[in-house]
């Protein structure tokens, strides 16, 4: 897949699409349905432990950094926009957060310390990354964790219908931030190849109530109604 330079490009997740107050305030409250769907979801992929130190991967404006520091010992966020960034820092200044740590980087060079932490999560991210940004984010993620740390994975999946439709500007308008979807069977190529081993995976519906009810019926028998995709790695012990 061709590389677009302005896609890429921090300043585009800075620019007036991703400021807008409407799309704003719909991440920040953590009582809207749609972040109740991807909050519960992602944890029952995995439930972190009062004693561990999290990394949230592509943090955004820290949906799952606010949802998560209550439950686990530090939670460290990294995003590449420096407005996200600076959006959950002034959340920080205003709330009683004492265990949250902020990061100005990419997902695939963090520069933070490696083997030094429990659990990754990572969530609507690898939708965002091209496939050689994608393989070093999987590089960087078993360099950070620990032996036995789990790496949770959530993110659209390119088989339901609803992709196929914004892939081709279909009734549905395509987001110019995916730029590449993965499917279940290359993010677990992907993760054995680095001797991560798989602890769950499978799919998850909509979070729209209707289409949800047909789509638990349907997806076991029809890859179009599989919405989304979640995966439990644990990197391997020596």
């Amino acid at each position: 897949m061709k590389r677009d330079k302005f896609i890429i490009d921090e300043k585009w997740y800075d620019n007036d699409i991703y400021s807008n107050d409407e799309i704003n305030a719909s991440f920040l409250d953590l009582e809207n349905p749609f972040q109740r769907y991807r909050t519960s979801n992602v944890l029952k992929i995995y439930l972190p432990k009062n004693d561990e130190t999290i990394i949230d991967l592509g943090c955004g404006w820290g949906t799952f950094l606010f949802t998560l520091a209550p439950l686990c010992k530090e939670i460290t966020g990294v995003d590449f926009s420096k407005k996200s960034i600076d959006l959950c820092k002034g959340i920080i200044s205003e709330r009683d957060y004492s265990n949250i740590k902020l990061v100005h980087a990419s997902a695939g060079e963090t520069g933070l310390p490696g083997s030094s932490y429990d659990v990754i999560i990572s969530a609507d991210l690898f939708e965002h990354l091209y496939p050689e940004d994608f393989e070093q984010t999987l590089d960087e993620c078993k360099r950070l964790l620990k032996e036995g740390g789990k790496l949770v994975i959530w993110t659209p999946n390119r088989g339901h219908f609803f992709e196929i439709l914004k892939n081709h500007n279909i009734l549905l308008k395509a987001d110019p931030g995916h730029v590449d979807y993965k499917s279940m069977k290359h993010l677990i190529e992907n993760l054995k190849k680095r001797d991560f081993i798989i602890l769950k995976n499978y799919y998850v519906e909509s979070h729209l109530k209707i289409l949800s009810r047909l789509e638990r019926i349907l997806m076991p028998f029809m890859p179009i109604m599989r919405r989304r995709i979640a995966i439990l790695a644990e990197k391997s012990r020596i």
